[in-house]
């Protein structure tokens, strides 16, 4: 066990690390500046097109200030001229300030500086922020660079620059090896004989000033072998007597440190990891229990990484736009760090639960509400879920199931770019947030579901990062956890960098990740996400491109996972698959115990829309695919499908004055597609707002971009009648037996469509028509006598079992033997005051309207900068003007004639 060696240094200028350089080495604010950029080991290695910088400058503190063009316009902004495969070069001509056109009063001290691809696709992270000094006397180190690592006996060259003539100095470890008075520059060549650390002075002195440049540079220091006390586990651990383990899988690797807030971010030999075949590791003590620290594994003196079973990791580029109220007190990237970081903090507050004993809802039972945390609140919060949670319960599920909240690339995304399959994606919140989440769900009989994505992973996985790899063509090379390439060549299922899940290293890492948030969360299930990716079976685009044929290599993976986690943590665990495969293999799968994602959007929306083409919804039944148990998930909607409403609106059917074109019309017939979607037998699901008729086309602001909350809905007697059918009919299949009854009889083929639910408790006739026309249904009636209709609460007498019942378009009835209570009166009083204040339309490009009357309408940049006001009395529906402003991401705060403030977003197109 070793003890903390804290590493104190001077105060020191910035010295700019790999991939930048300029010229002269201590710019000034006067000079014409030649920045140099090395894309090797970014996301621009090897890249072949144009790249660009989106460069700004650091004025009186505040960074990205004078930003020239705008993100992507490659008309307005700077072009590098490439010199070499991944050399490039831009010059800052005439001087600072003219460049970016700052007023000369101002005071620059940074250059900002990302460069990116032509399409903005592929970037440089983290921002470049290139120090620029003033007009008197500094010194910088300009070789080596500041954490360089050498050979023993290496001889470096060691020079510095100045910006006025002074008498300079160098040193090693505080020993002077050269002096040059009255000069502008220094320089020695320097061999290193002993190993570990080593500090690098320059200091120059100009009449009573004196100013000093300090780096770090490391001689390399032979890895100890030797066994892991305990077979201590992966990330970091901590021990009864305060002293904490860090734990790194590596294989192919040789030389791994410990950086971190501890040690200044600088190599140092007493952080040397040990080695234990493919695991390093190294055990510390003396850390302040209280304190929450930052580190990173430098590997092979050449990445550095985060831990990839970091809880927490810290992201420079997009912490910074978290808002405070979703993550109170996030911890400040560290000043020494760059790239992503880890956390760890040895007393962290622990959340108390409140609900201990659980029980899960029956698999056959459940009604899942898909949601997206950042769609479906305005604040993209834990906290906004858990107050909409009276809603959810009212509407009657009893599961949740969250698009993934693994912590992904950026802050804005519907987070199929996992990079950090430990940690919490803190743009949503904290841990202890999430975690009261899911125990008031439990609270109120909901299950939560979690999606996972084990099939791939992006650039900015530490998995990945250890290792070479190529974003142009998303190729690795002898990587232990990933192929070396994808294993479908149709571009459209090729995602990021491909798991190799026959790989051992692979299995068990993902083994750990469902362990830990089932024990950590208390979460009840995992949807994975596009499991046709779980071989490594090459898919050609001449053959079986799609991956739907049966492979008994993807099964036997999959059962494998299942039962990993249901041996570990209990068989009543939800396993759910977006499987889409051939149904002989979906078959292998429920029948092994897991539940298989059921898409049925394209019928349902045939039938919502009235056309007879592909109406038919029987597939949306388990025993239709010859499943042994109800583990079919069915869905109208999911994230990934068109909203029905959307195409009502955009293509329905009509016939003379009925039209599904007609609003209250297209939405009364999703009132007949639940009808017909929760009465048969088997768990569903439903995508947010399908309950208020959300018609907002999937593809506003980009498949995956942000989408409006319209909590306004609500409010509107047509879209909440759905909300209160639908309410109806979950409260139904929960209370009576016979929704879930293994004798159904069902014609649904075209669009007059019966469905009969018989079982010992009571018989059920469903009918309905899809048409738009006036139809005549058979309902097939099991008996003669009394049957009674539940949504008019009136009762029929049949003589004839087969006598027809004449319905309207987009009429429906639910007839049963006993009768059910009287129809749910589902209109629950839910507190939504913010978000009944609505700005449309949104995104914009000219022009928005607010919902309510205002006094004070401000408009912010991220930054928080003002960028517009509007004051006055506004009434209602009165139009705003942003016609002027840049495109991107806004907050306006409204203040209605009551005095209440709400902020919201707005995206200026």
């Amino acid at each position: 066990m070793k003890k903390l060696l804290l590493l104190f240094f001077l105060a020191f200028s910035y010295i700019l690390k790999a991939q930048v350089a300029t010229s002269p080495g201590t710019p000034t604010v006067s000079d014409e500046i030649t920045i140099s950029l090395n894309t090797a080991g970014t996301e621009l290695e090897n890249y072949n097109g144009d790249i660009y910088a989106h460069t700004g400058v650091t004025v009186d503190g505040a960074q990205w200030q004078n930003t020239i063009g705008s993100w992507g316009d490659n008309s307005t902004q700077p072009k590098f001229t490439k010199v070499t495969s991944n050399s490039y070069e831009l010059i800052i001509t005439t001087n600072v300030y003219s460049y970016y056109s700052v007023d000369d009063s101002k005071v620059i001290s940074e250059l900002n500086l990302v460069a990116r691809s032509a399409d903005g696709s592929q970037q440089t992270r983290p921002d470049y922020h290139i120090t620029i000094f003033s007009n008197d006397l500094n010194i910088q180190i300009t070789a080596p660079n500041a954490d360089s690592v050498f050979d023993l006996n290496t001889i470096v060259s060691i020079s510095a620059e100045t910006t006025l003539n002074a008498d300079l100095e160098l040193f090693v470890n505080d020993t002077s090896i050269e002096i040059n008075n009255n000069a502008t520059s220094i320089s020695k060549d320097y061999t290193f004989s002993t190993s570990g650390h080593h500090i690098i002075k320059a200091a120059a002195i100009a009449g009573n000033t004196r100013k000093e440049s300090i780096i770090n540079v490391y001689i390399k220091t032979p890895t100890v072998s030797e066994t892991r006390p305990n077979q201590i586990k992966n990330g970091v651990t901590f021990n009864s007597d305060n002293s904490v383990n860090f734990v790194l899988l590596a294989p192919q690797k040789s030389d791994i440190f410990l950086i971190g807030e501890f040690n200044n971010w600088a190599l140092h030999e007493d952080y040397q990891m040990k080695k234990d075949g493919d695991y390093f590791w190294i055990t510390l003590d003396g850390f302040d229990q209280n304190k929450e620290y930052a580190y990173q594994y430098f590997i092979d003196y050449e990445k550095k990484i985060a831990d990839p079973y970091a809880e927490k990791v810290l992201d420079e580029s997009n912490d910074q736009y978290i808002s405070a109220s979703n993550y109170p007190n996030l911890k400040e990237f560290p000043s020494n760090a760059s790239g992503i970081v880890s956390t760890f903090n040895i007393n962290e507050t622990n959340y108390t639960w409140q609900n201990t004993s659980f029980t899960k809802p029956l698999k056959d039972k459940l009604i899942i509400y898909e949601l997206l945390v950042r769609d479906f609140s305005e604040d993209d919060s834990f906290q906004s879920v858990i107050n909409k949670l009276d809603y959810l319960e009212s509407l009657g599920i009893n599961a949740l199931e969250l698009m993934p909240i693994n912590e992904f690339e950026g802050n804005d995304s519907w987070g199929y770019n996992v990079s950090h399959f430990f940690a919490l994606d803190k743009a949503y919140g904290t841990k202890n947030k999430f975690k009261e989440l899911v125990d008031k769900c439990h609270q109120k009989g909901i299950a939560v579901i979690v999606d996972v994505v084990f099939n791939h992973s992006y650039s900015q996985c530490p998995l990945l990062e250890m290792y070479n790899f190529d974003t142009s063509n998303g190729t690795t090379s002898n990587n232990p956890f990933y192929n070396d390439n994808h294993n479908f060549e149709n571009g459209a299922l090729r995602f990021g960098f491909d798991f190799d899940h026959e790989s051992t290293y692979t299995q068990q890492y993902f083994k750990d990740v469902m362990s830990y948030w089932i024990t950590e969360y208390k979460i009840d299930g995992y949807r994975f996400d596009f499991t046709k990716g779980f071989t490594n079976t090459f898919y050609p685009t001449s053959g079986d491109q799609w991956g739907n044929d049966y492979n008994q290599n993807r099964i036997d993976r999959l059962t494998d996972y299942a039962n990993y986690v249901w041996n570990a943590h209990g068989n009543d665990f939800y396993v759910i698959l977006e499987h889409l495969a051939d149904n002989s293999e979906e078959k292998t799968l429920a029948n092994a115990g897991m539940m298989l994602w059921g898409k049925m959007t394209h019928n349902y929306n045939q039938n919502t829309m009235g056309y007879d083409s592909d109406a038919d919804i029987s597939w949306g039944y388990y025993k239709s695919r010859d499943f042994n148990s109800p583990h079919l998930v069915t869905y109208m909607e999911s994230h990934d499908e068109e909203r029905l409403m959307y195409k009502n609106i955009q293509y329905g059917n009509s016939n003379g004055d009925y039209s599904v074109k007609d609003l209250n019309t297209a939405l009364k017939r999703e009132e007949l597609a639940g009808l017909f979607f929760f009465t048969i037998p088997g768990p569903k699901m439903i995508w947010q707002f399908g309950e208020l008729g959300y018609d907002i086309s999937i593809d506003e602001n980009g498949r995956t971009g942000r989408k409006p909350v319209r909590w306004d809905y609500y409010s509107n007697a047509e879209r909440k009648s759905i909300y209160n059918t639908w309410a109806t009919l979950i409260a139904l299949r929960k209370e009576h037996d016979v929704f879930s009854t293994n004798d159904v009889d069902m014609d649904v083929s075209g669009l007059s469509k019966r469905i009969n639910l018989n079982h010992n408790s009571n018989n059920v006739v469903i009918i309905g028509n899809f048409d738009v026309v006036e139809k005549s249904i058979n309902p097939n009636f099991t008996n003669t006598g009394t049957w009674y209709e539940y949504f008019t609460s009136s009762s029929i007498t049949v003589n004839n079992v087969s006598e027809a019942i004449t319905l309207q378009p987009g009429e429906y009835r639910l007839y049963s033997t006993t009768a059910f209570e009287n129809p749910l009166s589902i209109s629950p009083d839910i507190d939504l005051p913010t978000e009944l204040i609505v700005l449309y339309p949104n995104p914009s490009t000219t022009e928005f309207s607010i919902n309510q009357e205002a006094l004070n309408v401000l408009i912010y940049d991220l930054s928080g900068k003002l960028i517009k006001q509007f004051k006055g009395d506004f009434n209602k529906y009165a139009n705003y003007s942003i016609e002027e402003l840049n495109s991107g991401l806004y907050i306006v705060e409204i203040e209605s004639k009551m005095k209440k403030r709400v902020v919201k977003k707005l995206i200026k197109r």
